[in-house]
Parts: C-alpha cells; structure tokens; sequence
C-alpha cells in the first residue's frame, strides 16, 4: 500500500476460468497458514488468527463492494486491516511492554494516515482507475481482496510476532539496543517522509495548471517516488524494533520489509509508474532532464538541485580573456564584446 497517485493493480488475464481466481484466494489462506504455524511455537494461536482476519476482513469488504460495483472500500479497508491486526494481536498476548506499545502505535498512526488519506482521494476523484475492468470481473475482484490480505499479514508479521512475545521473554521489554535506535529512526523518519511526499503531491494536483504534468519539486526534487522509499524505510524500521524480541523461525519476519521493498521496486510500484511517466511525458526535454538527474529510490541530496543551478548557467564557448581580474563585476565583462582569444568554458555537470 501506498499513497502514489498512480500506482497500479497487478491484475491477472480476465480471461482465465473463474476457477483460477478461486484458487488463487485459497492458495493466500494456506500460504498465510503456513506462515503462522512457522512464526507460532503453539500453532493455532494469536499469528494464525491474524492470518485468518486479514483475510476474512478483505472478503467481508469485498461483498458490498461488488454488489455496489465500487472500488472505493479497498484502500480504507487494508489500511484498516493493519490497524485491526495490531491492536488486537497486542490485546490478544496480554502484556504491554514499553516496545510493544511504541511498534503498536506507530502502525496505528501510520495506518489511520494513510487510511484516511487514500480513501478522501478517492472520493475526491470519484473513482479508481485501476478498477474499472476488475471490480466488473467478480471472481478476480474477489481474488484480489485475498491477495491484498495476504500482502497485509506478511507485512505486518514483526508486529505479530512482538505482540504474541510470552510474558517471561524480557527481550520485548525496551532494552534500548542499537538496533532500536536505527528502527526509531527509519520508522519515524520513513513515516515523516511518506507524509510530506503525498501531501506534496496532493497539494500540487490541487493546481490547475499542473494538470496532466508530473511533479518535480519538494521531495520529489531529489527522487522520483519519495513516498515509496518512505514506505520500505518505515517498515524497515518496524522490523528493527521488534528484531530484539524474535526468536527462532521468527527471523523469517524479515519478509515483511523485503516484501514491502520487492512489491515496490519490481511489481506494482515503481515499473508501472516509471512506464507509465515515459509513455505520457518520454518524448519532452524537461521530463528526459528529471529522469536524469533524479533516482528512481533512494533520495540523492544534490541532483536534482544541482542540476537546476547549473542548467541557469550560461555555456559560453568563446571570452574576452583567458585570465579574468578578480573582483570584476559581470557589467564590465560584458561591455568587452571583442573576444581576443578564444578559451572553454568548462561548466561542472551532474554526476
């Protein structure tokens, strides 16, 4: 999940046999199983009920949505669907250490922000693109609720896991190992990052004249999904923090940033925009510029500005003298109009 404007629904062909669609949900309830009965030394317990409500709480959506031919319940419902998990998995283990309590409220928090800031865009929009052939195709709709369930237990396994920690494992309890303080900041400064990143965005569509144009400016100056890579940093950050308390197959919880940053970066994320922008603005100067100049990712501090100090700067390839006084003002310069012997001019480039 994510707050790209443009982001895209990895959809299978409409016309394979509904069968497939079918079988497709079900795989996601037997994967997620597995899963659990891996992370639970007790199998089923709090893991293996949170797999089964990611799930079920997508399907319970799915029926007013499809009777109602309408995408507008699915980002709300998965954000949701994080917020359910952590909530109940921390009231579900029954103790409430200090970093059970900090994991559980930065995904509460980030959960309610994106929840509420993807389904207001939606509505404002009036509909999801990204639907208009799915949400007409019952059985694959129905299909991409599951994996939208699967997605968001796999994502938020570390939560789990911490949360369904026994009460004798003092490593849930706040130890303040390096490892916290690089999860405090990847979560706390992906979360902050994702913010500005989509309400940048939104604030520049709110724009009449930026319609139909792409977005180079704020966070978006130094690199071309911003929230993305706020995203993947945040989940990375969970994962440092709830790292101290996992034990055993619990490891395997490193899935959920790897998934995250896999999904984002090769799936339905960054290839479909990254595609999509070239088909729209490919063939203008200024757009081939940004992609240049401006990462894909990760954040480059200088590129993007750099490259828009050094583009304002004239590129002349003949001067008046070879040695220029220090001092001399730009006016006198230009007053020489009769070059004496030409020289380059050698202007710095973007690296």
């Amino acid at each position: 999940m994510d707050g790209e404007e443009e982001d895209e629904i990895v959809s299978l062909s409409p016309h394979l046999p509904d069968a497939v669609f079918f079988g497709i949900s079900l795989a996601c309830v037997i994967v997620s199983q597995v899963v659990a009965y891996l992370m639970s030394p007790h199998w089923p317990d709090t893991i293996a009920a949170c797999a089964g409500l990611a799930i079920g709480i997508q399907w319970l959506a799915f029926v007013p949505s499809t009777l109602l031919s309408t995408e507008q319940y699915f980002n709300a419902t998965g954000a949701s669907t994080y917020f359910a998990l952590a909530l109940i998995s921390l009231l579900a283990g029954g103790t409430f250490y200090v970093r059970q309590l900090l994991v559980t409220l930065l995904v509460l928090l980030w959960a309610v922000r994106l929840g509420v800031f993807l389904y207001v865009r939606v509505v404002r929009a009036g509909k999801d693109g990204r639907f208009d052939e799915i949400k007409h195709h019952r059985a694959k709709f129905f299909s991409l609720w599951a994996v939208q369930g699967l997605g968001i237990f796999l994502g938020a396994l570390p939560v789990l896991c911490l949360n369904s920690t026994p009460q004798d494992t003092a490593s849930a309890r706040w130890s303040a190992q390096w490892s916290d303080y690089c999860g405090m900041a990847c979560a706390g400064g992906g979360l902050v990052t994702e913010v500005i990143a989509d309400n940048q965005k939104a604030a520049f569509r709110e724009i009449p004249g930026n319609e139909g144009r792409w977005i180079s400016s704020g966070l978006w100056a130094y690199s071309r999904h911003p929230n993305y890579f706020g995203e993947i940093c945040f989940w990375s950050g969970i994962f440092l923090l709830c790292s101290s308390a996992l034990s055993g197959l619990q490891w395997l919880s490193v899935v959920s940033p790897l998934f995250v940053a896999v999904v984002i970066s090769q799936v339905s994320g960054v290839p479909v925009l990254e595609a999509r922008g070239k088909q729209r603005w490919g063939s203008e100067v200024a757009y081939q510029e940004y992609l240049q100049h401006t990462p894909v990712l990760v954040p480059r501090l200088t590129s993007r500005k750099a490259s828009e100090c050094w583009s304002s700067v004239p590129k002349p390839t003949q001067c008046a003298r070879r040695d220029v006084p220090e001092g001399l003002s730009e006016s006198l310069m230009e007053k020489d109009t009769k070059p004496k012997e030409p020289c380059v001019v050698a202007v710095a480039e973007d690296q």
